[in-house]
């Protein structure tokens, strides 16, 4: 069990966050509805553990990207994206595939994808990555890596590794049928990663696609029975419920304008995760994330110009309190 008013405690380390999968293309169209009345989209770079390294880089710690494009003109794109944010781009792959791709439609909702993919699982388990993992403080992945091989058991090894050494793991379930292979029980599988993991943060659709439909709370006590040492489970307009099996607290969203949802949770992610690096209670981290969500979604495209973590608190009336950092 994680508590709420708990500071973790995390290694003295030269990285911050690791973030461990896929680098896509996002292709968002340029109106809003679904695919069949849009007729132009435009390209952002993509991709919710890349999203968050560029992020936490922007809000004010360290971060390193684990990833593989195509040798093609989006993945020299993805590249070219990386460097301008300053991002250090050794651990992206170059494979003889295709630059993997998600067509999106754009949405205040929930958005509706469309997947290609090709070069975003060619990962494996190198000595480079097990160095920057063990120099980490935190390590992030999602269900992207997990729905195939070889990134599947690179991600199973990163687990055991990271378990070894004390870094702090977060696992976004973003699970979607369409990304496993045919016949492949891939919720099941998803499910077996819970309990191996510190942080998770489903949104409501990711928890219906994973278990069937249901209510937050019912959901929140899959996710506690499976194991789960701390469940924030996003509302959307409705806010977020967050438990750690022995108290439930709900906290409203700071969203007051929105024009795009993409990369919403990723924001989440990375004001959560730049919280916990600063020295904020797991309660004043997850306020932190909420802010920077609420400022991403007043703007088009995943990832935006963020500034410091302390500036986004103070715009949306956060007091800054003790911290360590």
């Amino acid at each position: 069990m994680i508590g709420l008013d708990e500071r973790m405690k995390l290694e003295d380390r030269f990285n911050d966050l690791l973030a461990i999968g896929e680098l896509l293309v996002d292709m968002i169209s340029n109106e809003y509805g679904d695919h069949l009345g849009s007729d132009g989209y435009t390209r952002f770079v993509g991709g919710s553990p890349s999203n968050i390294a560029i992020n936490v880089n922007r809000l004010g710690i360290r971060s390193h990207i684990v990833s593989a494009v195509g040798e093609d003109g989006f993945g020299t794109f993805l590249l070219n994206r990386l460097n301008e944010a300053g991002m250090d781009t050794r651990g992206v792959r170059r494979v003889n595939e295709a630059t993997s791709m998600v067509v999106v439609s754009k949405s205040k909702g929930t958005p509706v994808p469309i997947f290609y993919r090709a070069a975003d699982f060619q990962l494996s388990f190198e000595a480079t990555l097990v160095e920057w993992l063990r120099n980490s403080k935190i390590v992030h992945f999602s269900c992207w890596p997990l729905s195939r091989q070889p990134a599947r058991e690179t991600i199973e090894k990163v687990i055991v590794e990271a378990r070894k050494h004390g870094v702090l793991i977060g696992f976004d379930p973003n699970f979607h049928k369409m990304i496993w292979q045919p016949g492949e029980d891939g919720a099941a599988y998803v499910q077996s990663i819970i309990p191996q993991v510190d942080f998770i943060k489903p949104s409501k659709d990711d928890a219906d696609r994973l278990f069937g439909e249901a209510s937050a709370e019912e959901h929140l006590k899959h996710f506690l029975a499976l194991g789960a040492r701390l469940v924030i489970l996003t509302l959307g307009e409705e806010g977020a419920l967050v438990s750690n099996g022995q108290e439930t607290v709900e906290f409203a969203t700071c969203a007051t304008k929105v024009v795009d949802t993409t990369g919403a949770g990723d924001a989440f992610w990375s004001g959560f995760y730049t919280g916990l690096v600063k020295g904020y209670t797991v309660q004043e981290a997850l306020k932190s994330g909420f802010a920077v969500s609420a400022y991403k979604l007043k703007y088009h495209g995943a990832i935006v110009e963020l500034p410091a973590l302390g500036a986004i608190r103070e715009q949306y009336g956060l007091e800054e309190g003790e911290h360590f950092a």
